[in-house]
């Protein structure tokens, strides 16, 4: 599903809120992006892997500009032409890298307003010669966001921990993103692209606990604050190079790409205790992260006759990630080490690909696919503080694929096809969720990686149908073995305290099917409607105990766009999900719906555009959570509510569109 996300961009500060507008996918409080199932899809910028951690790629999505995107390609059943770490899909965003129509740019600046701001100004600029093409991209924002969260957790039978708590946190980030394309002739293509993130981040918490016995009677009565400043930068360089042998579309394309970040956190907290008797605790953490990235990929593809068409490839990538965090404590005046929490951790991975896979079209309506993919891990972590908890994992894995397609009915124009698809992928866990660095959330919860988490294999198989690459409906089974999750344990030595981190909890068994409705987008006004309901079943070991579990939550989403006058558009989106679930959180109903009005002058120069995100301010949910010794409600709310506004103006020459034959947004065309 290829998606052009210009009218989305217009009413979007940054590529991540363009994401959350687009039916059909979701986007979580802490930026997971789902399309199918319970695992969080791949992000690709420009077809190459990143890499990087949940929390640096919803900040890279944060800091890139909407209007720098091209287009944004949704894969939910990738080949074996790609990862085998895909088991939520891929989302790839297509960067734009010039086109061969003179000098053009934009400039532009947004914001938006809740109880904290957004405020983001950019300028991009492309330019061609007779064989190359430039683009440079400049983008500053500044992100504020708030939040509160209430808990109560059963501690004993006779205890009850109640909590509630603030935080807001502000986030500076520069973007800086550049490339050049150069045509050697008709057949070698070469390519360069560079991108720069830099973001200064402040963020504080104050929050009350009080815990009272079965008589409501108050035994514990305390306050605790905290303060976290985080600097980061990543570097982002990439080659390619393609060499095409005819006019069929036989070509070799290879790509090489290298990547460093540096994480760099200071945090003191504070916690203040008045009952049962006063007593002050404060301390303080650092922690420093490197992380290097180099990646290999070369892909051949070759067109036969009689329609068959073979692909293969090879690929290789290298990861090497450092942590260091030291925890002190203030005794007497004098910072101390706290040697239980202070961690060194280093994490090494390559792995090694290759993949080979036909197509063949016989006659004019099916199409079959099937291929291979090898691919050896090798994950090696060190951890010498606090305790030796190193591990290797040193594996070859085979993902075969079958993919078959038919055309189904042909009606009034409009050719309706089926597929049938088997994968085999795998999720390996990334290098936040191994670290054991410890983050002091309160003086009741901290959170960790595990170092020992394995990967987690998958078996999934789905029919769909669907009329020019729009998605109609779909049904599938999902079958995890050595599932990885997000837990909430208790601490062995402090019951009362509470580990946020990750384990491998058994297997797990998803049945879903999806649907969605909508006039094509060619006229004045279109739609898209649709829905989506996952059954979870999972069965393993939490805390030492059997685990059987079962959830079904439904997600409806929806998109329209009316174009008012020549020059007015009105846009609205929106989803709800229903008994929904994080990780073994259990949600309540909550939803949320975004209204955007664009208006352009001076023959499509100038775009000014109004929008209203969460209008009814119905993204906040309950939670609960019975698994295990833990028992625990609560319920959260963000400062998801923003009013704002976005100008842009375009000089130059514009890029012309290119014409798209699936789920193009734009109804101009």
């Amino acid at each position: 599903m290829i998606i052009d996300p210009e009218p989305i961009a217009n009413i979007s500060t940054n590529t991540l809120e363009v994401l959350e507008s687009t039916p059909g996918l979701y986007v979580d409080q802490d930026g997971g992006i789902f399309l199918t199932g319970a695992t969080p899809a791949v992000i690709y910028i420009n077809g190459r892997e990143q890499k990087m951690s949940s929390q640096d790629i919803t900040s890279l999505l944060q800091s890139l500009p909407p209007g720098s995107v091209q287009k944004i390609e949704v894969i939910r059943t990738p080949s074996t032409k790609y990862d085998a770490a895909s088991s939520g899909g891929i989302i790839n965003v297509v960067l734009k890298k010039g086109v061969k129509l003179g000098r053009f740019g934009s400039v532009n600046i947004g914001m938006n307003q809740g109880k904290l701001g957004n405020r983001n100004a950019g300028f991009s600029l492309n330019s061609s010669g007779d064989n190359s093409t430039y683009y440079l991209n400049l983008n500053y924002s500044r992100r504020g966001r708030y939040q509160e969260q209430y808990i109560n957790r059963l501690l004993e039978q006779d205890k009850t921990l109640f909590q509630n708590s603030t935080s807001n946190s502000q986030n500076d980030q520069i973007y800086l993103g550049n490339g050049i394309n150069y045509e050697a002739n008709e057949k070698i293509h070469f390519s360069y692209d560079s991108r720069i993130n830099a973001s200064i981040r402040q963020y504080n918490s104050e929050g009350d606990n009080i815990i009272q016995d079965s008589f409501n009677d108050t035994i514990f009565n305390g306050i605790n604050n905290s303060d976290r400043h985080l600097k980061s930068i990543g570097v982002w360089q990439d080659l390619g190079m393609v060499i095409k042998f005819d006019t069929l579309g036989s070509e070799l394309d290879t790509k090489l790409s290298y990547s460093f970040s540096n994480n760099n956190s200071e945090q003191n907290y504070e916690n203040t205790y008045f009952s049962p008797s006063l007593i002050e605790d404060f301390g303080k953490g650092n922690n420093l992260q490197h992380r290097h990235f180099a990646m290999l990929q070369s892909d051949f593809i070759y067109k036969f006759q009689y329609q068959i068409t073979f692909e293969t490839g090879i690929k290789g990538s290298l990861q090497h990630f450092n942590s260091k965090g030291e925890y002190f404590l203030l005794q007497n005046n004098n910072y101390i080490s706290n040697d239980l929490r202070s961690s060194t951790y280093r994490y090494f991975e390559n792995i090694n690909s290759a993949y080979a896979q036909i197509s063949k079209t016989f006659g004019k309506h099916l199409v079959l696919k099937t291929g291979v993919r090898m691919e050896h891990t090798l994950m090696k972590g060190t951890q010498s503080l606090p305790a030796d908890t190193s591990f290797l994992l040193n594996r070859t894995d085979w993902f075969p694929y079958i993919y078959l397609s038919r055309k189904i009915l042909y009606i009034m124009g409009v050719e309706i096809k089926g597929f049938l698809i088997y994968r085999k992928t795998i999720n390996r866990p990334d290098y936040q969720n191994l670290n054991p660095y410890v983050n002091y959330v309160d003086g009741f919860m901290y959170e960790t990686g595990n170092p020992a988490l394995k990967p987690q294999f998958t078996h999934n198989i789905e029919a769909n149908l669907s009329f020019n690459d729009f998605p109609l409906f779909a049904i599938g089974q999902t079958y995890t073995h050595d599932i990885f999750s997000y837990v909430i344990y208790r601490d062995k030595q402090n019951p009362e305290i509470a580990i946020r981190t990750y384990d491998n909890i058994g297997k797990s068994k998803e049945t879903y099917f999806r649907g969605m409705i909508g006039i094509p987008p060619s006229g004045k006004y279109f739609f898209a409607l649709g829905a989506q309901y996952n059954l979870n079943e999972y069965n393993g070991i939490y805390e030492n105990e059997p685990l059987n579990y079962t959830n079904g939550s439904w997600r409806f989403f929806t998109f329209h766009s009316l174009r008012l006058l020549k020059n007015t558009k009105i846009t609205m989106s929106g989803f709800m999900m229903h008994n929904g679930m994080f990780n073994f959180l259990e949600l309540s109903t909550f939803g949320q719906i975004n209204i955007g009005v664009s208006q352009t002058f001076f023959n499509d120069k100038l775009t000014i555009s109004i929008n209203a995100r969460d209008i009814l301010q119905t993204r906040k949910y309950e939670f609960k959570i019975n698994q295990g010794s833990l028992l625990s409600t609560g319920s959260r709310v963000s400062d998801s509510r923003r009013i704002g506004f976005k100008l842009r103006y375009n000089f130059g020459i514009p890029p012309k569109k290119e014409k798209k034959n699936s789920f193009d947004f734009n109804i101009d065309e």
